[in-house]
């Protein structure tokens, strides 16, 4: 893709027949890149007016793609106990091996849907990328858990605690309150 404007600029190299092929495509690639533009507006559009949408877009790490993507899978949520649980289903909690009452935390489970996951954890990692200087409370969190573990560990807990956060605000239809 990146390398087509040069290819074209270099036309009397090529095939006229292979030329065309390659301007088709060049059109065929702005029009997509032009539809994917008004789906990403009319998205954001959408989100602008549902209500529960734009409460969970209140929360860092999570935007209109991943606050309707988490509004059309979950709804209001009322199917999980607790936050636990919908983290739990989405695979961002750590598997538990367990034998002679001794207990060892392994990687995340990965069940549920893998779509929501990786759109929450690329979230958290924009939140873990930003949070540098920053003073607030949850920022500090992240940094001591990057510290203390890794940046990849730092990140699912970050995806974890947004997931469980996404819970209250569609459960008990509250805005988000920064603690």
């Amino acid at each position: 893709r990146r390398a087509l404007p040069e290819i074209l600029s270099q036309q009397e190299q090529w095939d006229n027949h292979f030329i065309r092929l390659l301007c088709e495509l060049a059109e065929e690639l702005q029009a997509l890149d032009e539809r994917l533009k008004r789906y990403d507006r009319r998205l954001k559009q959408l989100a602008q007016e549902e209500a529960r949408i734009r409460r969970l877009q209140e929360v860092s790490g999570i935007g209109p793609v991943t606050a309707s993507a988490l509004v059309a899978a979950v709804g209001d949520a009322g199917q999980f106990k607790n936050g636990r649980e919908m983290a739990a289903w989405l695979g961002l909690v750590p598997r538990q091996h367990s034998s002679g009452g001794k207990s060892r935390l392994g990687h995340i489970s990965k069940r549920g849907d893998s779509y929501l996951r990786t759109l929450l954890i690329h979230g958290a990692r924009a939140v873990l990328n930003a949070c540098g200087h920053k003073e607030d409370r949850r920022s500090q969190w992240l940094k001591s858990v990057a510290e203390r573990r890794n940046r990849n560990v730092a990140t699912v807990a970050m995806a974890n605690k947004n997931a469980r956060i996404a819970w209250a605000i569609l459960s008990r239809e509250e805005e988000y309150r920064v603690m």
